[in-house]
């Protein structure tokens, strides 16, 4: 494995969470525009700590959202520049915790801390991990000509080309009507 088991969980929460913005949610609608649907993508990725549950802390998450989707296609020392901007704007101050199921693991900044700050911390925290393992090129964006979705290849010979079965069966198959005809 490249990557520890807390960084590869923040990477998934980071590609779902950037795969809300339309053009590459499945509904091709902004997937992140209501408290009930950050709280669900919440839920889904057992993210712990404060929730404010308001219109004003989903604009900030969806802030966070676009900034780490950026982030997500930088060079390793532009990306590097950006995780300490935002570690910097956090004061972030890494200690280990145990909480919930989880065993020790590091946070950066504190549960009360808000939503869109802890988002961003835990996600440069793993970008750290990304980039001293010179792993830039395992963040991907999906090659399917209409999707935009982003995703990270932890394949054993880094092949991965799609951000999902559903992208890569989608292509598979245009590819073979394009042979037929």
């Amino acid at each position: 494995m490249i990557f520890t088991d807390d960084t590869i969980a923040a990477l998934g929460f980071v590609a779902a969470l950037a795969d809300t913005v339309p053009e590459a949610s499945e509904s091709g609608a902004d997937e992140l525009s209501t408290p009930e649907q950050l709280g669900a993508i919440l839920d889904a990725w057992w993210y712990s700590g404060r929730r404010d549950g308001t219109a004003v802390e989903v604009v900030e998450v969806a802030a966070a959202r676009d900034r780490l989707r950026a982030l997500w296609q930088l060079d390793r020392d532009d990306a590097v520049t950006e995780v300490n901007a935002i570690l910097d704007e956090a004061n972030a101050l890494p200690r280990l915790v145990r909480h919930d199921d989880l065993d020790w693991h590091v946070h950066a900044t504190s549960q009360d801390a808000p939503l869109s700050s802890r988002i961003l911390v835990e996600a440069a925290m793993a970008f750290v991990d990304v980039i001293r393992a010179d792993g830039m090129d395992r963040l991907r964006v999906c090659q399917a000509d209409d999707c935009t979705g982003i995703y990270a290849d932890l394949s054993k010979n880094a092949s991965r080309r799609y951000c999902s079965t559903r992208c890569g069966n989608r292509m598979a198959a245009r590819a073979h009507r394009a042979r037929a005809e």
